[in-house]
């Protein structure tokens, strides 16, 4: 496919609005104004492709969430091959799509994702591996010019994710992240209104405390199941003993998964960021607060260079976003709604229900307009650097002192150790 260089949007303004101005500015965004740019293949450009010009998909991971997303690929784009190291799932994926009395399916199968891509003619890749195996195929696809959609959490370390934007900018590849809400009319409705001064100043923002990932420990070795390549599920990581507990239910152990809060938290705190203009940067100073159970339960609470603290601290509040308080009183954000107090603080404004295909269809746009998608590298990597940052402090059980330009935490040799973790020579990540 022509690609042209990714044209960055302007950067929104900060200051103060009427919530009169700010609830006719938005009515754009709930799509009562017309659209600013309107992709070449719907004018019938010279050079745009027509009705049935649709991508050609290869999809990495099949897992729950893979499953789910194959049939968003299906339809609106050409999924041409699925690629996962437990052969019995492309088998199921198989069945999920074939109708009954039809031919079954066309795509290719495969068990490496480098034997796929170096037989397949991409235009596209969809990345829905475990955390640990997700970079390494995302980098890839960037040299041999792909474009790529990556479920969150985006990144297994800090270091690796910061290779990831390198080699997005290097390539000039369209990358959207998984956290949806990027593409939801109400969260961006509310992250607006907060971001805009609506709440005043904000000093306080509560998210729900999610788990960090425990160490590996207690679990007896078990067969490999056939059809099972245990080694690249393994990626990475080391080549652990066998058990199911770490085949299915992976994210929750240190090796292989950033826990809940690298989960369902990336959601949350992309949430955070968004409403707050944070997303180029992070916190400056991050402290443990409560001794759990256990360590990776522990609250943590974080300051941002602003003076705003984010607590992460009860069970309770949205799954996935947060409740920010302010001078002027407090919001609730979480997917698809918001609630302020006092009940009159933000407008009301008719809005749409979004989910996945939306998300979905705005990367295809911007394969093909070239433009930054709503979830672009940087901010996916810079959302899952706060998550990380948490295990780590979660892991030392002390307060650390973070410079997010330079990405090293200040003064501290044995929590920078903590950024990165092995690698296996087989799985070595590509140099950008």
């Amino acid at each position: 496919m022509k690609t042209t260089t990714p044209v960055q949007p302007a950067a929104p303004k900060t200051t103060s609005r009427s919530r009169r101005r700010f609830l006719k500015e938005m009515a754009a965004v709930a799509g009562l104004a017309a659209p600013m740019w309107i992709p070449r293949r719907v004018l019938g450009a010279p050079g745009a492709g027509g009705a049935n010009d649709r991508v050609d998909v290869g999809l990495i991971g099949l897992g729950t969430r893979g499953r789910y997303l194959s049939s968003v690929i299906a339809g609106q784009a050409n999924l041409v091959a699925a690629c996962d190291c437990y052969l019995p799932r492309l088998d199921e994926l198989a069945e999920r799509h074939s109708k009954p009395g039809g031919s079954g399916v066309t795509w290719n199968t495969y068990q490496n994702y480098e034997e796929m891509f170096d037989r397949e003619k991409l235009d596209a890749v969809v990345i829905a591996t475990p955390d640990h195996g997700r970079v390494r195929p995302a980098v890839i696809a960037c040299a041999l010019g792909l474009d790529i959609y990556a479920e969150k959490p985006l990144t297994f370390t800090i270091p690796e994710g910061r290779a990831l934007v390198d080699a997005v900018n290097k390539h000039k590849r369209v990358l959207q992240v998984g956290t949806q809400q990027r593409s939801m009319d109400v969260n961006r409705y509310a992250c607006r209104f907060v971001r805009e001064g609506g709440l005043g100043k904000v000093h306080t923002i509560l998210v729900r405390n999610m788990t960090s990932p425990e160490p590996v420990a207690g679990l007896e070795t078990e067969p490999i199941p056939e059809g099972l390549d245990w080694n690249r599920f393994c990626a990475q990581a080391p080549l652990l003993p066998y058990n199911q507990m770490l085949q299915n239910k992976w994210k929750r152990w240190r090796p292989l998964g950033g826990g809940i809060i690298a989960d369902r938290g990336a959601h949350a705190i992309d949430q955070v960021h968004w409403a707050m203009g944070f997303d180029d940067s992070g916190p400056v100073d991050i402290w443990p607060t409560t001794e759990g159970a256990r360590p990776w339960q522990r609250g943590i609470r974080m300051r941002y260079a602003n003076g705003t603290e984010v607590r992460f601290e009860s069970s309770d509040g949205p799954d996935f976003g947060a409740i920010f308080i302010g001078d002027n009183g407090k919001v609730e954000i979480n997917r698809n709604k918001y609630v302020s107090n006092p009940v009159d603080l933000i407008p009301q404004a008719t809005l749409e229900d979004n989910d996945v295909p939306d998300h979905f269809r705005n990367w295809l746009d911007c394969i093909k307009t070239r433009r930054l998608p709503n979830a672009p590298v940087e901010v996916g990597h810079r959302a899952v650097s706060v998550a990380h940052l948490i295990n780590i402090c979660r892991e030392t059980g002390r307060r650390l002192q973070w410079d997010s330009k330079t990405e090293q935490f200040v003064g501290d040799d044995e929590a920078n150790r903590l950024l990165v973790k092995p690698r296996r020579k087989e799985f070595a990540l590509p140099v950008v």
